[in-house]
């Protein structure tokens, strides 16, 4: 059976850490513990997409100095803050952060399971339409400077006689450039095209 995640768990307390691990490890996530934020830093480069699950207070790097260097990195990890009573402040400010949620100790197993589903869901949402939107990118990038100008044209909505005036060229060569930015952005139509270059930031909605 797939495992149905994989949860990196920081905390300094111990039994907290082996608590934890039994529970997620027993609905079937793959977890990997970690005593300091700074040890899970250390791996960051190398682990694979998962949810962090983090202690707020803890020695050294503590869960917001974690929130503050996982948002000036690129890799996207969902993170679940685990605070203390009274901590309401800080967990606020763990959500202004980035955090995805909190969970007051002690809390009941199926809540926190809950929110590592949730989270692991909407950041893979997130990575698929991140990724889709690179490679729309991408396929703009290929485009020649005067592929770019006509796509540019045509997205704004002039007519081709209009786009070959502008850049003193015949509208038979800027039949040729259409057809060739309709090939290489992968667009069935022009509304398809425009749909694209929104995507990618190459025109604004």
């Amino acid at each position: 059976m797939p495992h149905r995640g994989k949860v990196y768990v920081i905390d300094d307390d111990a039994a907290m850490r082996d608590s934890l691990d039994f529970m997620l490890g027993s609905a079937d996530f793959n977890v990997t513990l970690f005593e300091s934020a700074q040890n899970f830093l250390n791996t960051l480069s190398d682990i694979e997409f998962g949810c962090v699950v983090s202690d707020v207070r803890m020695p050294g790097i503590d869960g917001i100095e974690l929130l503050k260097c996982l948002k000036a990195s690129p890799r996207l990890f969902p993170v679940v803050i685990m605070t203390g009573h009274g901590d309401i402040q800080l967990a606020v400010e763990a959500m202004k952060l980035g955090a995805v949620d909190f969970i007051e100790k002690p809390f009941e197993d199926d809540r926190l399971i809950g929110m590592i589903d949730a989270a692991l869901k909407k950041a893979e949402s997130s990575l698929k339409s991140e990724a889709v939107t690179l490679e729309i990118a991408s396929r703009i990038a290929s485009l020649s400077p005067r592929e770019r100008q006509v796509m540019e044209g045509l997205i704004a909505g002039f007519p081709n006689k209009m786009i070959a005036k502008e850049y003193d060229i015949s509208p038979r060569t800027i039949e040729v450039y259409r057809a060739n930015v309709m090939t290489k952005m992968q667009a069935g139509s022009l509304s398809e095209l425009v749909r694209l270059a929104m995507r990618a930031g190459a025109i604004k909605d």
